[in-house]
C-alpha cells in the first residue's frame, strides 16, 4: 500500500540511530542503513543529520516524518474502509482528532443518537496538529477523515473548501497558568486583564477573534496584546510556564493540566461545529440528518 521503507524511516527518526532502530525491527544496523540511503537516494532528498551523537532529521526529514505519518496511517485505514464495503456494513464515521480537535463533542452527541441510530460507529484518527496538517486534512475531508470539531467562520470554510453543522456558539475565554494569581477566580471581569499580557491569535484567523481585539484595542488599551500564529501544544506550554494569559474556548479547558480556562465578563463568542465535506459521504449525510433532527439546543447549553 506504501513503501515500506517509510516504516524504517519512522523507526529511525523516533530512535535517533541506525542501532537502535535495527533491535526494533530485527534487523541488521546495516539493513537501516541501506534502506535509508536508498529512501534518500530514491526521493533526491537528505533526511537525516548524521553525527557521532545520532541521527537527526533535517527540515526535509521533519516534512516527510509528519506526512508518512499521515500517509501510513490512510494506508491501514483504506484496507479497514475495504473490509466495511465488502461486508456491506461500512456505517464507521471516522473522527479526527488532535491535541486541539477533541472528540468530546461527538462523545456529547452519541449519547444523544444512540439509541435511535445504534448502527453508527466512530473511530477515532489521530493527527499532529500542524498548519500544514490541518490544512491537508479539511481541505480533503472525507477521504480519510469525515469529520473534524472545531471553531470556525465563513472565510475558514471557504479556504478550507468545507462545510460544518453548528453545534454551538462558545463563549470566547481566557486560559492561563493555574499559578496565576488570576487562577483562583472562576470568572473574570475585563478590568481583570488590565496590566496583562494577553496572546491572541494572528488578525485574520477568525473574524469573531478579530472583533473581540479591535474591542480591546479601542476601549481597553491597559491590556497589551501579543500575538501568535498558530494554536498548538506549544502555545500551552508557553501560557503554563509564564504569566501571559491565552485566548481560548472552555472546550480545551482539558488540553494541558497546568492551564485553567476561565469565563471573561464580554459578550463575545466563536461558532463551534462539525467539519465534514461539501460533499459528504452516504453515512455522513446520514449523520448530519440525524444531528439536525436531534435537540442540539441540549449541547449548546453544555
Amino acid at each position: 500500500m506504501y513503501n515500506p521503507q517509510l516504516d524504517t524511516f519512522l523507526v529511525v527518526a523516533e530512535t535517533g540511530s541506525f542501532s537502535k532502530a535495527s533491535e526494533k525491527l530485527f534487523i541488521s544496523p546495516t539493513a537501516v542503513s541501506k534502506q535509508i540511503n536508498h529512501l534518500e537516494s530514491k526521493i533526491g532528498l537528505t533526511l537525516f543529520n548524521r553525527t557521532p551523537r545520532g541521527m537527526t532529521l533535517t527540515a526535509a526529514g521533519e516534512s516527510m516524518y509528519r506526512d508518512s505519518l499521515y500517509l501510513i496511517q490512510y494506508a491501514k485505514d483504506s484496507i479497514s474502509r475495504a473490509e466495511n464495503a465488502e461486508d456491506g456494513n461500512d456505517c464507521t464515521i471516522r473522527i479526527g482528532t488532535s491535541v486541539m480537535t477533541s472528540s468530546q463533542s461527538i462523545a456529547e452527541i452519541w449519547s444523544m443518537l444512540r439509541l435511535s441510530e445504534p448502527n453508527f460507529k466512530f473511530q477515532l484518527v489521530s493527527f499532529e496538529n500542524t498548519p500544514e496538517n490541518a490544512r491537508e486534512i479539511l481541505r480533503n475531508l472525507g477521504e480519510n477523515i469525515d469529520i473534524v470539531a472545531g471553531v470556525f467562520d465563513e472565510n475558514f470554510l471557504q479556504s478550507r473548501k468545507c462545510s460544518t453543522v453548528e453545534l454551538s456558539r462558545e463563549p470566547i475565554c481566557v486560559a492561563l497558568s493555574i499559578y496565576h494569581p488570576l487562577a483562583k477566580k472562576d470568572s473574570l471581569e475585563i478590568s481583570d486583564l488590565y496590566g496583562e499580557n494577553l496572546m491572541i491569535i494572528r488578525k485574520g484567523w477568525n473574524i469573531y477573534v478579530d472583533k473581540l481585539r479591535d474591542d480591546l484595542w479601542s476601549h481597553h488599551p491597559r491590556i497589551t496584546i501579543k500575538d501568535f500564529s498558530f494554536y498548538d501544544i506549544e502555545i500551552f506550554n508557553r501560557c503554563a510556564s509564564s504569566d501571559n494569559l491565552l485566548i481560548a474556548i472552555g472546550k480545551w479547558d482539558n488540553i494541558h493540566p497546568l492551564v485553567k480556562v476561565i469565563p471573561v465578563s464580554w459578550n463575545h463568542t466563536i461558532p463551534f461545529g462539525l467539519l465534514h465535506s461539501p460533499k459528504p459521504t452516504v453515512k455522513v449525510q446520514k449523520l448530519l440528518s440525524a444531528i439536525n433532527r436531534s435537540p442540539l439546543s441540549e449541547i449548546s447549553t453544555r
